[in-house]
């Protein structure tokens, strides 16, 4: 049996990962529903992975951050405690992460290989690149999308499916969260 794998990806309504100019973390709309649910999903027991770009990002920030930054959220701590694997050509370790692993090579026949042998479920958070590149390979069971409800037309980062595949989505589970954020989860099959 495989693992289940999850893209989960923070998203403007128009398609970016961030924001530039005077946007704060989370667009500045979260609220503790939808920081008690992001706990929520990370509480559970599964395997972080990560791209390299992205694990550099959440370790500088990490080390940079007072202790009551949005980083410092109590769902990054817990991502933080889970087993991790960062996927990377460029990377060594040791990391200055707990329970993480590097694992060279190709990020498609890694993935597979860890989908096979995982015996729990796979999560990534952000790693725009590495997501795509397991969508097109058709290993990404489900893409979890959490919606804030800002257009970061001017000042977007990150544009989450530049580039990708073209694919049709069902909707699995939905919610609103803090009467603003969208939470959406699909399954996602190549069109």
């Amino acid at each position: 049996m495989t693992a289940t794998y999850t893209f989960d990806v923070f998203s403007s309504l128009d398609g970016y990962g961030a924001a530039g100019g005077d946007w704060t973390g989370y667009w500045g709309k979260q609220g503790p529903e939808l920081l008690e649910r992001r706990l929520a999903l990370y509480e559970e027991e599964q395997r972080v992975v990560f791209g390299a770009t992205t694990f550099r990002v959440f370790a500088r920030m990490l080390a940079d951050a007072p202790a009551d930054a949005d980083v410092r959220d109590a769902w990054v701590t817990r991502m933080r405690e889970l087993p991790a694997t960062v996927v990377s050509n460029t990377l060594r370790g040791p990391l200055d992460w707990p329970d993480a692993t590097v694992e060279h090579g190709d990020a498609v026949d890694v993935i597979a290989r860890l989908k096979e042998e995982s015996k729990l479920p796979l999560r990534s958070h952000g790693s725009l690149t590495l997501n795509r590149a397991l969508l097109a390979a058709g290993l990404v069971d489900r893409v979890h999308v959490t919606l804030f409800p800002v257009i970061t037309g001017r000042t977007g980062l990150d544009p989450i499916f530049k580039g990708a595949q073209d694919f049709d989505l069902e909707l699995l589970e939905h919610r609103t969260l803090d009467g603003r954020v969208q939470e959406l989860v699909y399954r996602p099959t190549l069109h």
